[in-house]
C-alpha cells in the first residue's frame, strides 16, 4: 500500500461530504492514495507486492514462468504493466499477460493461471492485481459518488503446479459477463471511438470532456451486484456439493461493505467466515482480493486445508468466483 492514508475527513477539503455520510453508504473510513512524486505507479506497486509473494512462496526470479497482471489503471495506454514487472523484477523473457476486467480482474487472472498450470504449460505463475486510481478521480462534489470509494494498492500471489493431491489447490473457477450494462460503470475516455483531437480541443477551451472520470450508476450497480454475487456463489458451492456452512473463509471483492454484509446475511455466514478490509483500504478494484487474502493470512485466519471462496463483481458487467483449498 502507498503510505499516504486519506481519511473521510480529509476528503471534505475537496467536496461537500462528511465522515458519517461516507460510512453510512460505503462502510469506508479511510483509503490509501499515492502522493504525487512518491515514485509509486501501478507497475511498481505490483512489483513490490510480487516481491513479497515470491519471498513467502520461496521462489526466485528464475522460477517464474509467466506473469498475469490485472488492472484497470495501467501506467500507459500501452504497453501493459505485465512487461514492466518483468523488467523490474529481472525475470527471464517469460510471457506477460494483462487482464482488463476491472473489479473481477483478479478472479479472472487466477482462473487463467489455473488453466495454464493444469495443462502443464507452466509451473510457477505470478498473478498481480494493482491499481492507482486516485489520479483519475473527480475530486469535486459532482464526482463524490465514486471519488469516496476508490483507493490505491497492490497484491500478488504465486500459483505453482504440484503433483501432491494433499497440497492446497484451486478447486474451480466460474466466470460470467453481461455487456449490455457496460456503461453503467465505466470510464469512457480516452477512447479509440473519440478522437484525441476532440479531447484536446475541449481542454483548450477550458472544458473537461464528459466521460474522462469514472461514472457509476450506484443503485443499479448495487442491485446487480448482490444478485450476481449470490448466483455465482450458489453455482460454486453446487459444483462441489458444499453448503455455505462448509466455507472456512469468504473473501468478497471489497466494493462496498453494505454489499458484503448483504451477501453475508443472505448466506447466513458468521463474522468469522467473512473477511472485509474495505474500512481501511477502500475499493482497490483488481487489487482488493489479493490485498485482503494477504491480510487474512497475516492475521492467522487461514490454515492448511481451509476452503476459501473468492468472488467479485464489477464493470463490464463481469463477475466470477474462485474456490480453493488452502
Amino acid at each position: 500500500m502507498p503510505p499516504r492514508v486519506v481519511t473521510n475527513d480529509d476528503l471534505t477539503q475537496y467536496m461537500d461530504t462528511n465522515d458519517a455520510w461516507i460510512r453510512e453508504r460505503t462502510g469506508i473510513e479511510s483509503r490509501h492514495w499515492v502522493e504525487e512524486g512518491d515514485g509509486n505507479t501501478t507497475s511498481t506497486m505490483g512489483a513490490a507486492a510480487a516481491k513479497i509473494a515470491m519471498e513467502r512462496a520461496g521462489v526466485g526470479p528464475k522460477d517464474i514462468d509467466h506473469v498475469i497482471f490485472a488492472t484497470l489503471s495501467p501506467d500507459y495506454y500501452f504497453p501493459g504493466c505485465g512487461v514492466q514487472v518483468q523488467e523490474i523484477l529481472g525475470l527471464d523473457t517469460v510471457g506477460a499477460l494483462d487482464v482488463r476486467n476491472q473489479c473481477s480482474g483478479f478472479v479472472y487472472a487466477v482462473s487463467v493461471a489455473d488453466q495454464f498450470i493444469k495443462t502443464g504449460m507452466y509451473k510457477n505463475i505470478l498473478v498481480i492485481g494493482s491499481e492507482l486510481q486516485s489520479g483519475g478521480l473527480n475530486l469535486s462534489t459532482e464526482g463524490r459518488g465514486t471519488a469516496i470509494i476508490f483507493g490505491d494498492g497492490a497484491g500478488a500471489i504465486i500459483l505453482s503446479r504440484s503433483d501432491n493431491p494433499e497440497e492446497s489447490a484451486i478447486m474451480s473457477s466460474h466466470l460470467h459477463s453481461q455487456g449490455k450494462h457496460a456503461l453503467e460503470l465505466a470510464v469512457e475516455l480516452p477512447s479509440s471511438m473519440y478522437p484525441l483531437s476532440k479531447i484536446l480541443e475541449k481542454l483548450k477551451q477550458g472544458e473537461v470532456p464528459t466521460g474522462i472520470h469514472p461514472h457509476m450508476n450506484g443503485n443499479f450497480v448495487f442491485r446487480n451486484a448482490v444478485i450476481r454475487f449470490g448466483e455465482v456463489i450458489k453455482e460454486t458451492l453446487k459444483a462441489h456439493n458444499l453448503s455455505a456452512s462448509d466455507l472456512d473463509l469468504f473473501i468478497p471483492h471489497q466494493a462496498n461493505l453494505r454489499i458484503s454484509q448483504f451477501i453475508q446475511k443472505r448466506m447466513k455466514l458468521s463474522d468469522d467466515q467473512v473477511f472485509n478490509n474495505i474500512q481501511s483500504k477502500g475499493n482497490t478494484t483488481a487489487a482488493s482480493i489479493p490485498i485482503a487474502l494477504s491480510e487474512a493470512w497475516e492475521q492467522g485466519k487461514l490454515k492448511r486445508g481451509d476452503k476459501v471462496l473468492l468472488a467479485a463483481f464489477g464493470s463490464g458487467f463481469t463477475w466470477g468466483s474462485v474456490i480453493m483449498r488452502w
